[in-house]
């Protein structure tokens, strides 16, 4: 089975300047465009079967146009959502620097998630996808930067605690495979639609 991990257009948060998280802001005019653009090329060149999206308005919104440029069923699911970052959300990012220093079980602002618990949710919710998913070749993953990078630690299997970092840009494709000899990254971010 191939898996596409998508990252949702801009959002007005990158206007803003704002930290986003569980803020739940909409796409911007060219987050939209940047949406269109990612469609196309995956209709073209790796349509998926199935969809699965964070209800989270950029994402959702990037999903829907997925779905609706591929003619793919797509399903909603609230788990996909970005980092619970409690008040943190939505404030300016020059007020609030991000915690680097918080430690793995230490939330995120007032009523957030750790880092530990967010790799907890991005480890359960892609078991769920892949059980339902069972019946497809192809399916993609619409959500948010840091949830991407919580399902592909769960993909390679990393430990809880790592220093590796993975890059997604607006509208950013990650594929990957599971194969008869195992799990493979067939590219990382890959952003040529909008070039």
């Amino acid at each position: 089975m191939q898996i596409l991990l998508i990252r949702h257009g801009q959002s007005e948060a990158d206007l803003l300047d704002v930290h986003e998280g569980s803020a739940d802001y909409p796409l911007t005019a060219e987050g939209v465009q940047q949406a269109k653009r990612m469609a196309a090329r995956v209709k073209q060149e790796f349509p998926p079967e199935f969809i699965w999206a964070s209800t989270f308005k950029r994402a959702s919104q990037t999903g829907s146009i997925l779905a609706e440029i591929t003619d793919c069923p797509i399903h909603y699911l609230p788990e996909l959502r970005e980092h619970e970052n409690g008040d943190m959300a939505g404030k300016p990012l020059h007020e609030v620097p991000f915690p680097w220093h918080l430690l793995p079980h230490e939330k995120f602002g007032t009523y957030g998630e750790s880092a530990m618990e967010f790799r907890a949710r991005g480890e359960q919710v892609f078991s769920v996808i892949k059980a339902a998913s069972k019946g497809y070749e192809r399916i993609a993953i619409v959500s948010h930067g840091g949830t991407i990078s919580r399902i592909i630690e769960s993909f390679l299997g990393l430990p809880f605690v790592h220093d590796v970092f993975f890059r997604t840009g607006d509208t950013g494709i990650h594929l990957l495979e599971y194969t008869e000899r195992g799990r493979q990254v067939v590219f990382s971010n890959s952003t040529s639609h909008l070039q």
